[in-house]
Formats: structure tokens, C-alpha cells, sequence
């Protein structure tokens, strides 16, 4: 079981407000788009980012399909590591 860690992050009281959203559901939110963004700037693996945004690669996939971001932005060689760490 991998270790997980915590953190706080401050945010102006109105937000929620402003996007009508609950707590959970914008915390959710903010690691999901991270990931997203993460994977773009290829600073995370697909795998990666996909445990980020509590997902599994197949709906991560799906999730930058969301977003426009190509699951193709990798290098050949980082694609084929992508390939032989999910065999």
C-alpha cells in the first residue's frame, strides 16, 4: 500500500460560492485538473497522473480527451516504458 501524504491549501472563503460547488467535489476538482496538467507539461507519467486523479488509465485517457490533451504527447521511448509498465 503506498503511503499517502496531506496538505492544506488556502483558498479565498467565496470560492465555492462563486463555482457552486461543494468542498469535496472542488478538492476533487483541483487534483483532477492537476493531473490533467501535470500529464500535458509531461512533469507525470500517464500512470502517474492517472493515480493522481484517483483514476485508472483507461478513464484518464478518456479525462484528457476532456480537456483536448493528447495521450500521445509522450516521446516513443516514453511511450513504450508507459507500455511495458502496464503489461
Amino acid at each position: 500500500m503506498k503511503k499517502l501524504r496531506k496538505t492544506m491549501i488556502e483558498y479565498p472563503s467565496d470560492i465555492l460560492l462563486t463555482l457552486k460547488e461543494e468542498e469535496m467535489n472542488f478538492l476533487k476538482q483541483l487534483k483532477t485538473l492537476a493531473a490533467v496538467k501535470f500529464y500535458e507539461l509531461k512533469k507525470l507519467s500517464l500512470g502517474k497522473s492517472a493515480e493522481l486523479a484517483d483514476m485508472n488509465k483507461s478513464d484518464f485517457i478518456k479525462l484528457l480527451g476532456n480537456y483536448r490533451v493528447s495521450v500521445f504527447n509522450l516521446s516513443e521511448e516514453e511511450l513504450e516504458k508507459d507500455i511495458q509498465n502496464a503489461l
